[in-house]
């Protein structure tokens, strides 16, 4: 590798990410600088280059950053590490090249007036793959009451409640990042809503009559903040699981008032 190096804003540009993340990847020991100039700005070689780009990766995979910090640790060959990512992008390569397929067909079966291929329209599109878990969670019933729930709605039906849930994702990471107390109104009525949201959901204890919504919703909001999976859905700029603990906390204070 060479000897040149990049600036704290070079790098932020290239990678699309901030001086910021930098930052605190540093401060955190997941990303130190190569070496800090006069000015005081830090800087970064090829191979800080490298780990900056594993770590982009991996939060796209849905990792937080305690667990990036141990892939890492454990994965010294950075090439072999790259190879391991580049199987599991290029199989999302291939989920969304199926997708892709799937909607210009439909287009263009749409726009010449022919027939749809209903066997064709959903390749790419599997939201069967959690059902193990989902089943070894809450049982085949929860599961299947879910499933018939989903298949049920028409596809406007389907983008609202998609739509819904990304509102609802973006409204907690707004509400963790303003450093607002989990406990404040403005914090209570998303965990309301959140709640809300949860209950229309069929098959789960929070839908059914003799469900256990407190227990369930407590549990909920540890799994956010264990899995990484779904802390993803409530991480912050500053990254790690701040955003997950901060909706964690908010339906606490929710739950042990409310249900």
């Amino acid at each position: 590798m060479s000897s040149r190096d990049w600036s704290i804003q070079e790098i932020a540009r290239l990678a699309g990410t901030t001086s910021r993340a930098l930052r605190h990847y540093d401060d955190i020991g997941l990303l130190a600088p190569t070496r800090i100039a006069a000015n005081g700005y830090r800087h970064y070689d090829e191979t800080a280059l490298v780990r900056l780009q594993r770590i982009l990766l991996l939060r796209e995979l849905g990792l937080g950053l305690p667990q990036i910090a141990e892939v890492l640790a454990r994965q010294r060959a950075e090439a072999s590490a790259l190879e391991t990512h580049l199987a599991l992008l290029r199989e999302e390569q291939t989920r969304l090249a199926r997708q892709i397929a799937s909607v210009e067909s439909t287009i263009d079966a749409l726009r010449g007036g022919e027939e749809l291929m209903a066997e064709n329209m959903f390749d790419g599109f599997d939201h069967t793959q959690y059902k193990d878990e989902v089943e070894q969670r809450w049982g085949a019933k929860a599961y299947g009451d879910g499933d018939r729930w989903w298949r049920s709605m028409t596809d406007a039906e389907r983008t609202d409640w998609k739509q819904r849930v990304a509102d609802l994702g973006r409204d907690w990471i707004a509400a963790a990042e303003s450093g607002i107390d989990p406990a404040s109104d403005e914090a209570q009525a998303l965990a309301r809503r959140h709640v809300e949201w949860l209950m229309q959901v069929p098959g789960t204890p929070a839908s059914a009559p003799d469900g256990d919504v407190r227990a369930y919703v407590l549990g909920l909001g540890e799994m956010y903040v264990a899995d990484p999976r779904f802390g993803a859905n409530y991480a912050t700029s500053s990254g790690g699981t701040h955003g997950a603990e901060f909706v964690r906390d908010a339906l606490r204070v929710h739950a042990e008032a409310n249900l």
